[in-house]
């Protein structure tokens, strides 16, 4: 049976992917960018949903620029702190998307929904401030944590690589962060899933098996047929603003969580879809 989805933060790669995804799957969408709904208005979420009045919210909304969090930390409560608590009390399920930044990553296993949070950058405590509005606000919530996301509606790893394959004979790509490759595609149809049943509390969701970045970029090129080296390189010569979790693989102990295909397969997905985004755009 078909539902009311709102999609916040719906101009985004992830948003993008879940508004078609729920379309597809037969529901009536609301999608909102942030031009449409700033969530950190509490106001303007309310008046969203009430004139929207849907079934579920799937929150995409995020402030997803990790470095940048670090030098503008309040931007980035107000939106995945501050608009995530917004949302979760406008009186409607919510399906809410968080990150493997709530961890430190120093675990020498994949990380469980129990496993004890500390996040090391301002963007994961942040993100695990908004975790803890949404689930004090209302049970039957579903907080969803996922990694490494990539998708042809936005920047991200995979269209980096591409780019610099294509200009560069080799690149060097760390070996010592480790996560699970998730292909927005197909996350986004596990979020409509769950936005259409009650599993609340947390769940893991991201691409099966893992990799290193460094083993991500040779998959990407392998597949993309592109001639380019990957060389090995460490966090600290790579070094960022923000910290990195050197393990960011989440693991789904919980019947109820929707399991994702493999990276792997998620990856041709992606490029397949890249591709015709490319052709489509030169028609």
């Amino acid at each position: 049976m078909g539902m009311r989805i709102l999609v916040t933060g719906a101009g985004g790669m992830l948003g993008l992917d879940v508004a078609a995804a729920a379309g597809a799957a037969g529901h009536e969408v609301v999608a909102l960018a942030r031009a449409d709904l700033d969530v950190s208005d509490a106001g303007a979420v309310r008046a969203a949903v009430a004139a929207s009045g849907p079934d579920a919210i799937v929150n995409c909304a995020a402030w997803t620029d990790v470095d940048g969090a670090e030098a503008e930390p309040d931007a980035a409560r107000a939106v995945n702190a501050d608009g995530a608590g917004n949302v979760a009390v406008a009186g409607v399920r919510v399906v809410h998307v968080s990150t493997d930044y709530v961890f430190d990553g120093a675990k020498r296993a994949p990380y469980t929904e129990t496993d004890p949070v500390g996040p090391r950058s301002v963007y994961g405590a942040t993100k695990l401030a908004g975790e803890r509005r949404v689930a004090a606000a209302d049970p039957r919530h579903a907080i969803v944590r996922t990694a490494w996301l990539f998708g042809v509606g936005g920047r991200n790893f995979a269209d980096t690589m591409l780019r610099l394959g294509a200009e560069r004979d080799e690149v060097a790509v760390v070996t010592d962060q480790v996560g699970c490759p998730t292909f927005t595609g197909h996350l986004a149809r596990a979020l409509v899933e769950l936005a259409g049943r009650e599993s609340p509390g947390i769940h893991h969701v991201t691409g099966a098996g893992s990799c290193s970045w460094n083993g991500f970029a040779r998959e990407i090129f392998r597949q993309a047929g592109v001639a380019c080296d990957v060389t090995d390189a460490t966090s600290a010569e790579m070094a960022r603003p923000a910290p990195r979790p050197a393990n960011s693989v989440l693991v789904a102990t919980r019947q109820d969580t929707p399991y994702l295909p493999a990276w792997e397969d998620g990856l041709a997905e992606y490029l397949a879809a890249r591709d015709r985004s490319i052709q489509g755009a030169g028609a």
